[in-house]
């Protein structure tokens, strides 16, 4: 991916961040230092790392410690992605075998424990209550979400309200997490917090509204998964659940029957009924509306390089491609 701006503008900052990243992976236990160090250096946009240091900055934040809770956010986020590929049986993320693939599952939920116990740590480190109790309610309310979804894999009657409820939970969560906790950090007004609360939340929704999309729209070696993984498991994502909802009975009975057994076998005809339902286009104007909302709730920071970041930033969610 080429260095945006928005990566630019805290370029020294995120190299610090690997560093403590780097740092805090070490373990008595060969083991967990060399599957954390795999899945930490697969290559990942790091966004939600990079919103915290955007946002404490644009509060005119300048503390180490804003690295220090950066570092924490991928931890928190590194521990799902281990723990996610469990639960999907993932074998490829970002272009390569998953841990699981290579470690066994074992290995990977304990070393996904091992991440989450040391985030919390690095919290404990800050000495910021504010903070530990916004992460601490991320992590609950993210598993709730994912167990949510779990609870919906192969039900072709969920609903788009409770789509949208999983994935507040599952993806929302921790970028609203990322954009509170910085401002929590940087003490920043009231109304400063519920906005970037809301700022993560909104650009959260939008980033996965795209990767629904994309898993019928992009390419498996550009996305570095597998396309269809979603349907394969069985999961009701928004393009599905609206091409049932408002395609033609032929184009709903195909998504039904392929949520229901779940696998890739009809995977061209399903992407030939949702693109002529209109479910592509409703979930992209969806995506876009969200950012529009993401970016008017930047309006209570002070204009600079790091706000100006943050909005394309958000531009970005819904423009990429992987």
């Amino acid at each position: 991916m080429q260095p945006q701006t928005f990566y630019r503008a805290v370029a020294d900052d995120f190299s610090a961040v690997d560093e403590i990243i780097k740092k805090q992976l070490t373990s008595r236990v060969p083991l967990v230092s060399k599957i954390g160090d795999y899945i930490t250096s697969a290559g990942g946009k790091r966004l939600r790392p990079l919103l915290v240091l955007l946002c404490g900055k644009a509060l005119g934040h300048r503390g180490d410690d804003l690295r220090l809770l950066a570092a924490t956010i991928e931890f928190l986020h590194t521990a799902t992605l281990l723990h996610d590929d469990v639960v999907d049986m993932s074998g490829m993320r970002r272009g390569r075998s998953t841990a699981n693939a290579l470690w066994g599952n074992a290995p990977s939920v304990l070393v996904g424990d091992f991440l989450y116990s040391r985030s919390f740590e690095m919290m404990v480190e800050l000495g910021s209550m504010p903070v530990m109790q916004i992460l601490s309610r991320a992590t609950r309310v993210i598993a709730e979400g994912e167990v949510l979804q779990l609870s919906r894999v192969r039900d072709a009657s969920t609903t788009e309200d409770v789509y949208m409820d999983v994935i507040r939970g599952k993806t929302a969560m921790l970028f609203e997490a990322s954009t509170h906790s910085a401002a929590a950090l940087a003490q920043a007004s009231d109304a400063q917090r519920e906005a970037l609360r809301m700022f993560g939340d909104h650009l959260g929704v939008a980033f996965q509204l795209v990767d629904d999309l994309l898993d019928y729209e992009g390419d498996a070696e550009a996305l570095g998964k597998n396309v269809g993984d979603d349907l394969a498991e069985g999961k009701p994502t928004l393009p599905l659940i609206y091409t049932m909802r408002e395609g033609t009975a032929e184009q709903a009975a195909l998504v039904r029957q392929a949520i229901q057994k779940g696998g890739l076998e009809d995977l061209e005809q399903i992407r030939a009924a949702v693109e002529a339902s209109g479910a592509l286009k409703y979930t992209a104007a969806l995506a876009q509306d969200y950012v529009k909302r993401a970016i008017e709730c930047l309006e209570v920071l002070p204009a600079s390089e790091y706000r100006d970041a943050l909005v394309e930033l958000s531009q970005f969610a819904v423009a990429r491609t992987h």
